[in-house]
């Protein structure tokens, strides 16, 4: 059974106020949670990481419940995505471990969400920073959604380690003009539109 022992955790909560042009009457809300793990993996070939996954399951759980709390609760959060670095002494395989304990613990807690979550992963030394990719929770179309958080731990991830994150948001980016599907007009059916 792999072991992913937690060396740190970090939240950090965006809140946009301005952009340029007017102020919007509620500030966006950005947020990320991230945890550094020990790289069970590292240094060596491992054929069958599917356990992994299940065993990361908890933590999945854990940091959407942190992340949801710091943004204030369920209400108004539209947007999600998810992400990892590994350090050098892993493979880009092992931040694909946390597709389904990231991904399904936020669709788990948000409820109603069809549309896939983005995700980014790389390997990355110490400082490594990551483009979290953010899409909305029901319509991958939504183009005022899509959008991203930029993380990095400064210490991390080590050669034997792996950061895990997960982001969401509260509204899309001030002043989206770009056309597209609009939130007030998403079915929910089918994760597209």
């Amino acid at each position: 059974m792999p072991d992913f022992p937690i060396r740190k955790i970090l939240t950090l909560v965006e809140e946009i106020r301005h952009e340029g042009g007017p102020p919007p009457a509620v500030p966006a809300l950005r947020g990320a949670v991230l945890a550094v793990v020990a790289n069970p993996y590292a240094g060596r070939f491992e054929p069958d990481l599917q356990p992994g996954m299940e065993d990361l399951k908890p933590l999945g759980l854990m940091m959407t419940d942190r992340l949801i709390a710091a943004l204030g609760g369920r209400e108004g959060i539209d947007s999600y995505g998810k992400g990892a670095i590994v350090g050098a002494a892993g493979e880009i395989e092992h931040g694909a471990l946390w597709h389904v304990p990231g991904g399904y613990a936020m669709r788990e807690r948000l409820g109603d969400s069809r549309a896939i979550v983005p995700s980014a992963m790389k390997v990355g030394g110490l400082g490594a920073t990551l483009d979290v990719p953010l899409g909305h929770i029901n319509a991958a179309y939504v183009r005022s959604r899509f959008d991203a958080v930029t993380l990095s731990v400064p210490d991390a991830p080590r050669a034997g380690e792996i950061v895990f994150a997960l982001a969401m948001a509260r509204g899309g980016r001030v002043h989206a003009r770009m056309g597209g599907l609009e939130v007030w007009q998403v079915r929910g059916e089918d994760g597209l539109r």
